[in-house]
């Protein structure tokens, strides 16, 4: 089993309730709430968890929202690796209306950084990482941070010996996937974020896997990944194109799906899986995630009765 890393620049404690109906100008009486500790990489080695299997989570907190964090994720098992924020690590708020099933969420900023911030969490996170295992770069940037920060810390990574997944959004993205320098083991992205690069829709899985395994030949990463919802992900490498199809399964959530296809998909790569057998695990993971409420993550022994059903085939 290769070690995971998961690593989380802008965590937020989650705070998750429903109401009846979400209307202007009145005080809406909310349902009992639940905190959950967010952020990409901590969903990450969540969903790993709960998949039966192990990570360490390197995580910049600070603040009494930290602490509370930090307890939360002790609290479920995690393997913490805590660098110290400068600031209030940040709150976000999801909100259900019962009416229509609608979900409203409300992310805060981040504490801002400085340069010198990014060089020790930086530092830190190669120094964490294991050579020879896998290191999960996922979620947003905080303020003042560049979005090359995440090409940068891809290349210190490689250089120590480490492969890197990278899952974000944005300018960050666009510069991963911009790179010829293949520093990224997996890019991961949904069919949203891929058509914006692209410049054109993506109508079909045909054209998301040509456009997955162009992105390969350039040199943005040796796999890449576009997620397109409940038609499952497709991979691409120089020399394969795979497709998961997602089961159907009642949708209560789509929160947390990406960061559970990641937790699933990464631990396949761990236990050296073959492609087609970690892309299967990352869309069942998915899949079950969009069965829970709110800001749950997937269910293990769902991800498991769904896994035979999600079987990847070349395309």
């Amino acid at each position: 089993m290769r070690d995971i890393l998961t690593v989380t620049l802008n965590p937020a404690l989650d705070l998750g309730t429903q109401v009846g109906a979400i209307v202007p100008n009145v005080k809406l009486r909310c349902e009992p709430a639940h905190l959950d500790p967010g952020g990409g990489g901590i969903n990450v080695s969540r969903a790993i968890r709960i998949l039966g299997g192990e990570s360490r989570t390197f995580v910049v907190l600070g603040g009494h929202n930290g602490d509370h964090m930090a307890k939360l994720m002790r609290e479920a098992g995690l393997d913490l690796i805590v660098h110290p924020s400068r600031g209030e690590t940040r709150s976000s708020l999801s909100v259900i209306d019962q009416r229509t099933g609608d979900q409203f969420r409300f992310m805060l900023p981040g504490p801002e950084w400085n340069a010198l911030d990014i060089t020790a969490a930086s530092a830190s996170i190669i120094a964490a990482a294991e050579p020879g295992g896998l290191a999960v770069i996922s979620g947003s940037i905080p303020p003042g941070v560049p979005d090359s920060v995440l090409l940068d810390l891809s290349r210190g990574l490689n250089a120590r010996g480490v492969d890197v997944v990278v899952d974000t959004s944005g300018k960050a993205l666009h510069i991963m996937a911009a790179s010829d320098e293949g520093v990224a083991h997996v890019l991961r992205m949904n069919e949203e974020e891929a058509a914006e690069i692209a410049g054109r829709p993506l109508r079909d899985l045909g054209e998301s896997a040509a456009f997955a395994a162009a992105l390969v030949e350039r040199g943005a990463a040796r796999i890449v990944i576009v997620a397109r919802g409940s038609e499952g992900s497709v991979l691409a490498t120089h020399d394969r194109r795979l497709h998961a199809r997602a089961p159907e399964v009642p949708v209560r959530s789509k929160v947390g799906a990406g960061d559970s296809f990641v937790g699933g998909f990464t631990l396949g790569l761990a236990m050296q899986e073959d492609l087609s057998q970690a892309l299967a695990r990352g869309v069942a993971a998915a899949s079950a995630a969009v069965m829970t409420d709110g800001t749950r993550l997937c269910r293990r022994e769902d991800a498991e009765a769904l896994l035979p059903r999600c079987a990847a085939i070349a395309i």
